[in-house]
């Protein structure tokens, strides 16, 4: 059974860096590596750090997901992948065939991205679903959503591993995502949060009792372990 940990930091930075480190320490472990990652103001934050730790990762071992992703034009500024190439990816030797976006809006439906990215994720699994991801890191909003998952949405329940979401509640309307199914399958979950606007979330999203379907946050759980990592300010210490 999972365990749910807690993790405060001082401030924004030394959250950042404090993330950075601990993915630093997974990523130096012997073996291939799947790291989910994350978009949003945190989230890029710790690519950042990430890529000032960068050398003491043997990035050749290290497969590179994401959770979700706006569906805009490739180079659109505002996907996650964007970022996280200029804030990482565009500085470390990975090798390319490693990196494995979210397709972008060429032409074809999200429907049509999703299940691109669900026939991906399964070429590298070993069990013909999904790679065994080590952590999967997660921002939260300050309604309790992660990844493109939000409140009484399709992505709580479904039992697809990646779906088209229509009408998010937050620009851009348009979106692929991992649900929840998909994110509970990962050795290990990380939320990174901070901030005042989560406070409350994320007290309701450490507690197994709250309803994911509320709050997804709190169905998102790794396999053995889930860490919330939050500044004071979002723990309300």
């Amino acid at each position: 059974m999972t365990t749910v940990d807690r993790v405060v930091c001082s401030d924004e930075t030394h959250l950042a860096a404090t993330v950075a480190q601990a993915l630093v320490d997974r990523l130096s472990a012997p073996g291939v590596h799947h790291l989910v990652l994350t978009g949003g103001g945190v989230g890029i934050r710790v690519l950042i750090e990430l890529c000032l730790r960068s050398q003491a990762v043997d990035w050749t071992r290290v497969h590179v997901w994401w959770s979700d992703e706006r569906f805009l034009p490739a180079g659109d500024p505002e996907r996650n992948e964007t970022a996280a190439r200029e804030a990482l990816l565009d500085h470390v030797p990975i090798p390319p065939r490693q990196v494995h976006p979210m397709p972008s809006d060429a032409g074809q439906s999200a429907e049509e991205a999703a299940q691109a990215y669900a026939d991906e994720l399964a070429r590298e699994a070993p069990d013909g679903a999904a790679p065994d991801f080590d952590v999967l890191l997660l921002g939260m909003g300050p309604e309790g959503h992660v990844a493109s998952v939000f409140p009484h949405s399709a992505g709580v329940r479904s039992t697809a591993l990646v779906i088209a979401v229509h009408g998010c509640p937050k620009p851009p309307p348009t979106r692929v995502t991992f649900t929840l199914r998909l994110i509970c399958t990962a050795e290990e979950v990380w939320i990174v949060a901070a901030g005042a606007a989560k406070a409350e979330v994320a007290t309701e999203a450490q507690d197994n009792a709250t309803s994911p379907n509320d709050v997804p946050a709190a169905g998102a759980r790794g396999r053995e372990k889930t860490i919330f990592w939050l500044d004071r300010v979002s723990a309300g210490a």
